[in-house]
C-alpha cells in the first residue's frame, strides 16, 4: 500500500483503538463498582485529551514511520517502551496532583490497568494492520525491487535466502559484477546486467529500491564508488559484513531471515530527536526573526542607501536530499556579484563587499534572514552549510562521500563553521567535509546545543572559525 494510504490506516486505527481502550477503562473505574468513586469524570474531553497524549508520543518515537518488512515482535516492543514512557508520565502527574490535593488513595492501581487495556487493544489493531500489510507482500503488491552487487559465493547465497522468504517484499531481479567476464551470467534465473561501472543505468532500468552489496575482500576499494553513485537516490543500501567484523563487534547487522546484513547510511537520529530538532528550530527561529525586527528594518534602510540592488540576497542552494531552495541573506556584496566571474567562492577581503556588506558580516547580521527558510523547514539551526548545485556536482567528483552532506537539511551554524574559515581553496572543503561527516554520523540534540552555545560565543566575542 502507499505511503499515505499506511499512514491514514494507522492514524484511524489508533484512533479507534486508543478509544476503545479508554471506554474499557471507563467503564471498569466507573460502572462495576470495583474503585471507590468520589467525582466521575467527564468521558469525552477526558477521551479527547487522552487520544492527543499518546499521537503525540506515537509521532515523537516514530510509529507513523513507512513500515516494510519489519517484524511485527518489533512493532510491539515499540509499543511497550513508547506506552511504557507514557504511563510513566501519567503516573508521576497523577501522583503529584494527588499530592498537592492531599488526596490519600490507592487507586492509582487503576493507571496500570488501563495500560494493560491500552496494550491489549491498540496492539491488535497495530498486528491486525502489519499483518495485512504482510500479506500483501506476500501476494506481490507493493513489492520493491533490489539489486545484488557482487556474482559471487556471498551475491548467490543472498539471493538465494530473499528467494525464499517472500515475506520480505524483495524481488532481486539482477546482479551487478565488478569484473567484465560475469556479464551475462546467471543464477536461479537471475542475470549480471552489468557492472558497477553501470550501476546507475541499471538502478534506473529496475527502479531499484534495495541494494544489497556482496563485495569479496580485495573488491572493497569498489564501496567507496558505489555508496557515491548511489547518494542522494532514496534507496537502502546493505552490506554482507566479513566473518571478523561481526566477530570482533565492529559490525551492527540486521538479518535477512538468518542471514546477517550493515545497513549502511541508517537513521542518523532517533524519530523522537528528529522531532524535537524540528520543533526547537520552528520556535528559535520565530523568537529570532520576532526580536531581531528592529534590527532587520536599520539594516534594510542601510544596505538600500549604501548601493544599488535589493535588500535580500537569493540563491539556490540543495538542501536535504538534494531538494533545491533559495536561501535568503542580507545582501553583502555589489548586485550581480558573480556576473562576469560565474559561480565562485567567497573569499577573504573579497573586493565585491560593500561598506555595510562588511559591516554586516563583521558583527554577524547577515544570517538573520535565514531564519525564514529554517521556518520554513528548508534548513535547520544546525547542520552542514547549503552549496550550490555546480559547486555540488564539481566537488563530488573530486572528494568521495560530498554527497553525503545532503543527507540532513543544511544548517545556519554547524560543526564545520565553528571549527574552519571561509572556503577558499579545494583544501578548505576537504577539512570542512571531515568535520562536516563528523557531525551527521554523531548526530544529536546535545550536539546542536553545544554547537549553538559555540557559536553564540563566536559572535559575542568575535573569537573562532565561524564566517
Amino acid at each position: 500500500m502507499s505511503k499515505s494510504t499506511e499512514k491514514i490506516l494507522l492514524l484511524l486505527t489508533d484512533f479507534l483503538m486508543i478509544n476503545f481502550a479508554w471506554f474499557a477503562y471507563s467503564y471498569i473505574r466507573l460502572e462495576t463498582g470495583w474503585f471507590a468513586l468520589l467525582i466521575a469524570p467527564e468521558f469525552f474531553i477526558s477521551g479527547f485529551v487522552i487520544y492527543f497524549y499518546w499521537l503525540i508520543i506515537f509521532t515523537f518515537v516514530g510509529m507513523y514511520r513507512t513500515w516494510f518488512a519489519s517484524s511485527r515482535f518489533d512493532e510491539i516492543s515499540t509499543l511497550f517502551k513508547a506506552t511504557f514512557f507514557g504511563i510513566f508520565l501519567l503516573f508521576f502527574l497523577i501522583f503529584i496532583d494527588d499530592y498537592m490535593h492531599n488526596v490519600a488513595t490507592a487507586t492509582r492501581i487503576l493507571i496500570f490497568i488501563y495500560w494493560g487495556l491500552f496494550l491489549v487493544f491498540v496492539g491488535s489493531g497495530r498486528i491486525i494492520i502489519r499483518s495485512v500489510q504482510r500479506n500483501l507482500l506476500i501476494k506481490g503488491i507493493g513489492r520493491r525491487c533490489g539489486l545484488v552487487i557482487g556474482f559471487n559465493d556471498k551475491g548467490k547465497e543472498v539471493l538465494d535466502s530473499i528467494s525464499n522468504a517472500p515475506a520480505l517484499g524483495i524481488d532481486i531481479e539482477a546482479f551487478v559484477a565488478v569484473k567484465n567476464e560475469n556479464i551475462g551470467k546467471d543464477h536461479n534465473g537471475i542475470k549480471v546486467e552489468g557492472t558497477t561501472d553501470q550501476l546507475v543505468q541499471i538502478i534506473e532500468k529496475y527502479n531499484a529500491k534495495e541494494i544489497i552489496i556482496a563485495l569479496e575482500k580485495e573488491d572493497h576499494d569498489i564501496l567507496v564508488d558505489v555508496i557515491s553513485k548511489t547518494e542522494g537516490k532514496n534507496l537502502s543500501l546493505k552490506i554482507v559484513p566479513d566473518l571478523y567484523e561481526i566477530l570482533s563487534g565492529q559490525a551492527r547487522t540486521s538479518q535477512i531471515y538468518g542471514m546477517p546484513l550493515i545497513d549502511i547510511m541508517p537513521e542518523l537520529m532517533p524519530e523522537w530527536e528528529k522531532k524535537l530538532k524540528r520543533l526547537m528550530d520552528i520556535i528559535v527561529s520565530l523568537l529570532i526573526l520576532l526580536l531581531s525586527a528592529p534590527i532587520t528594518i536599520l539594516t534594510s534602510i542601510a544596505i538600500k542607501i549604501d548601493s544599488e540592488g535589493p535588500i535580500f540576497f537569493k540563491q539556490e542552494r540543495l538542501g536535504q536530499n538534494g531538494k533545491p531552495f533559495k536561501v535568503l541573506k542580507f545582501r553583502s556584496m555589489i548586485n550581480d556579484a558573480e556576473k562576469h566571474t560565474g559561480p565562485v567562492w567567497s573569499q577573504k577581503d573579497d573586493p565585491r563587499v560593500t561598506r555595510m556588506g562588511k559591516f554586516v558580516r563583521r558583527v554577524r547580521i547577515d544570517e538573520i534572514p535565514q531564519m525564514y527558510n529554517v521556518l520554513k523547514g528548508e534548513m535547520s539551526l544546525v547542520g552542514p552549510r547549503p552549496e550550490r548545485a555546480f559547486f555540488v556536482e564539481k566537488l563530488s567528483q573530486e572528494i568521495p562521500y560530498y554527497k553525503r552532506r545532503l543527507k540532513v537539511r543544511p544548517g545556519v551554524t554547524g560543526w564545520a563553521q565553528i571549527k574552519h574559515k571561509y572556503d577558499e581553496t579545494i583544501d578548505d572543503v576537504k577539512i570542512k567535509l571531515r568535520y562536516d561527516l563528523f557531525y551527521i554520523e554523531n548526530m544529536s540534540i546535545r550536539m546542536d546545543f553545544k554547537i549553538l552555545l559555540r557559536t553564540v560565543f563566536v559572535v559575542l566575542f568575535g573569537k573562532g572559525h565561524y564566517d
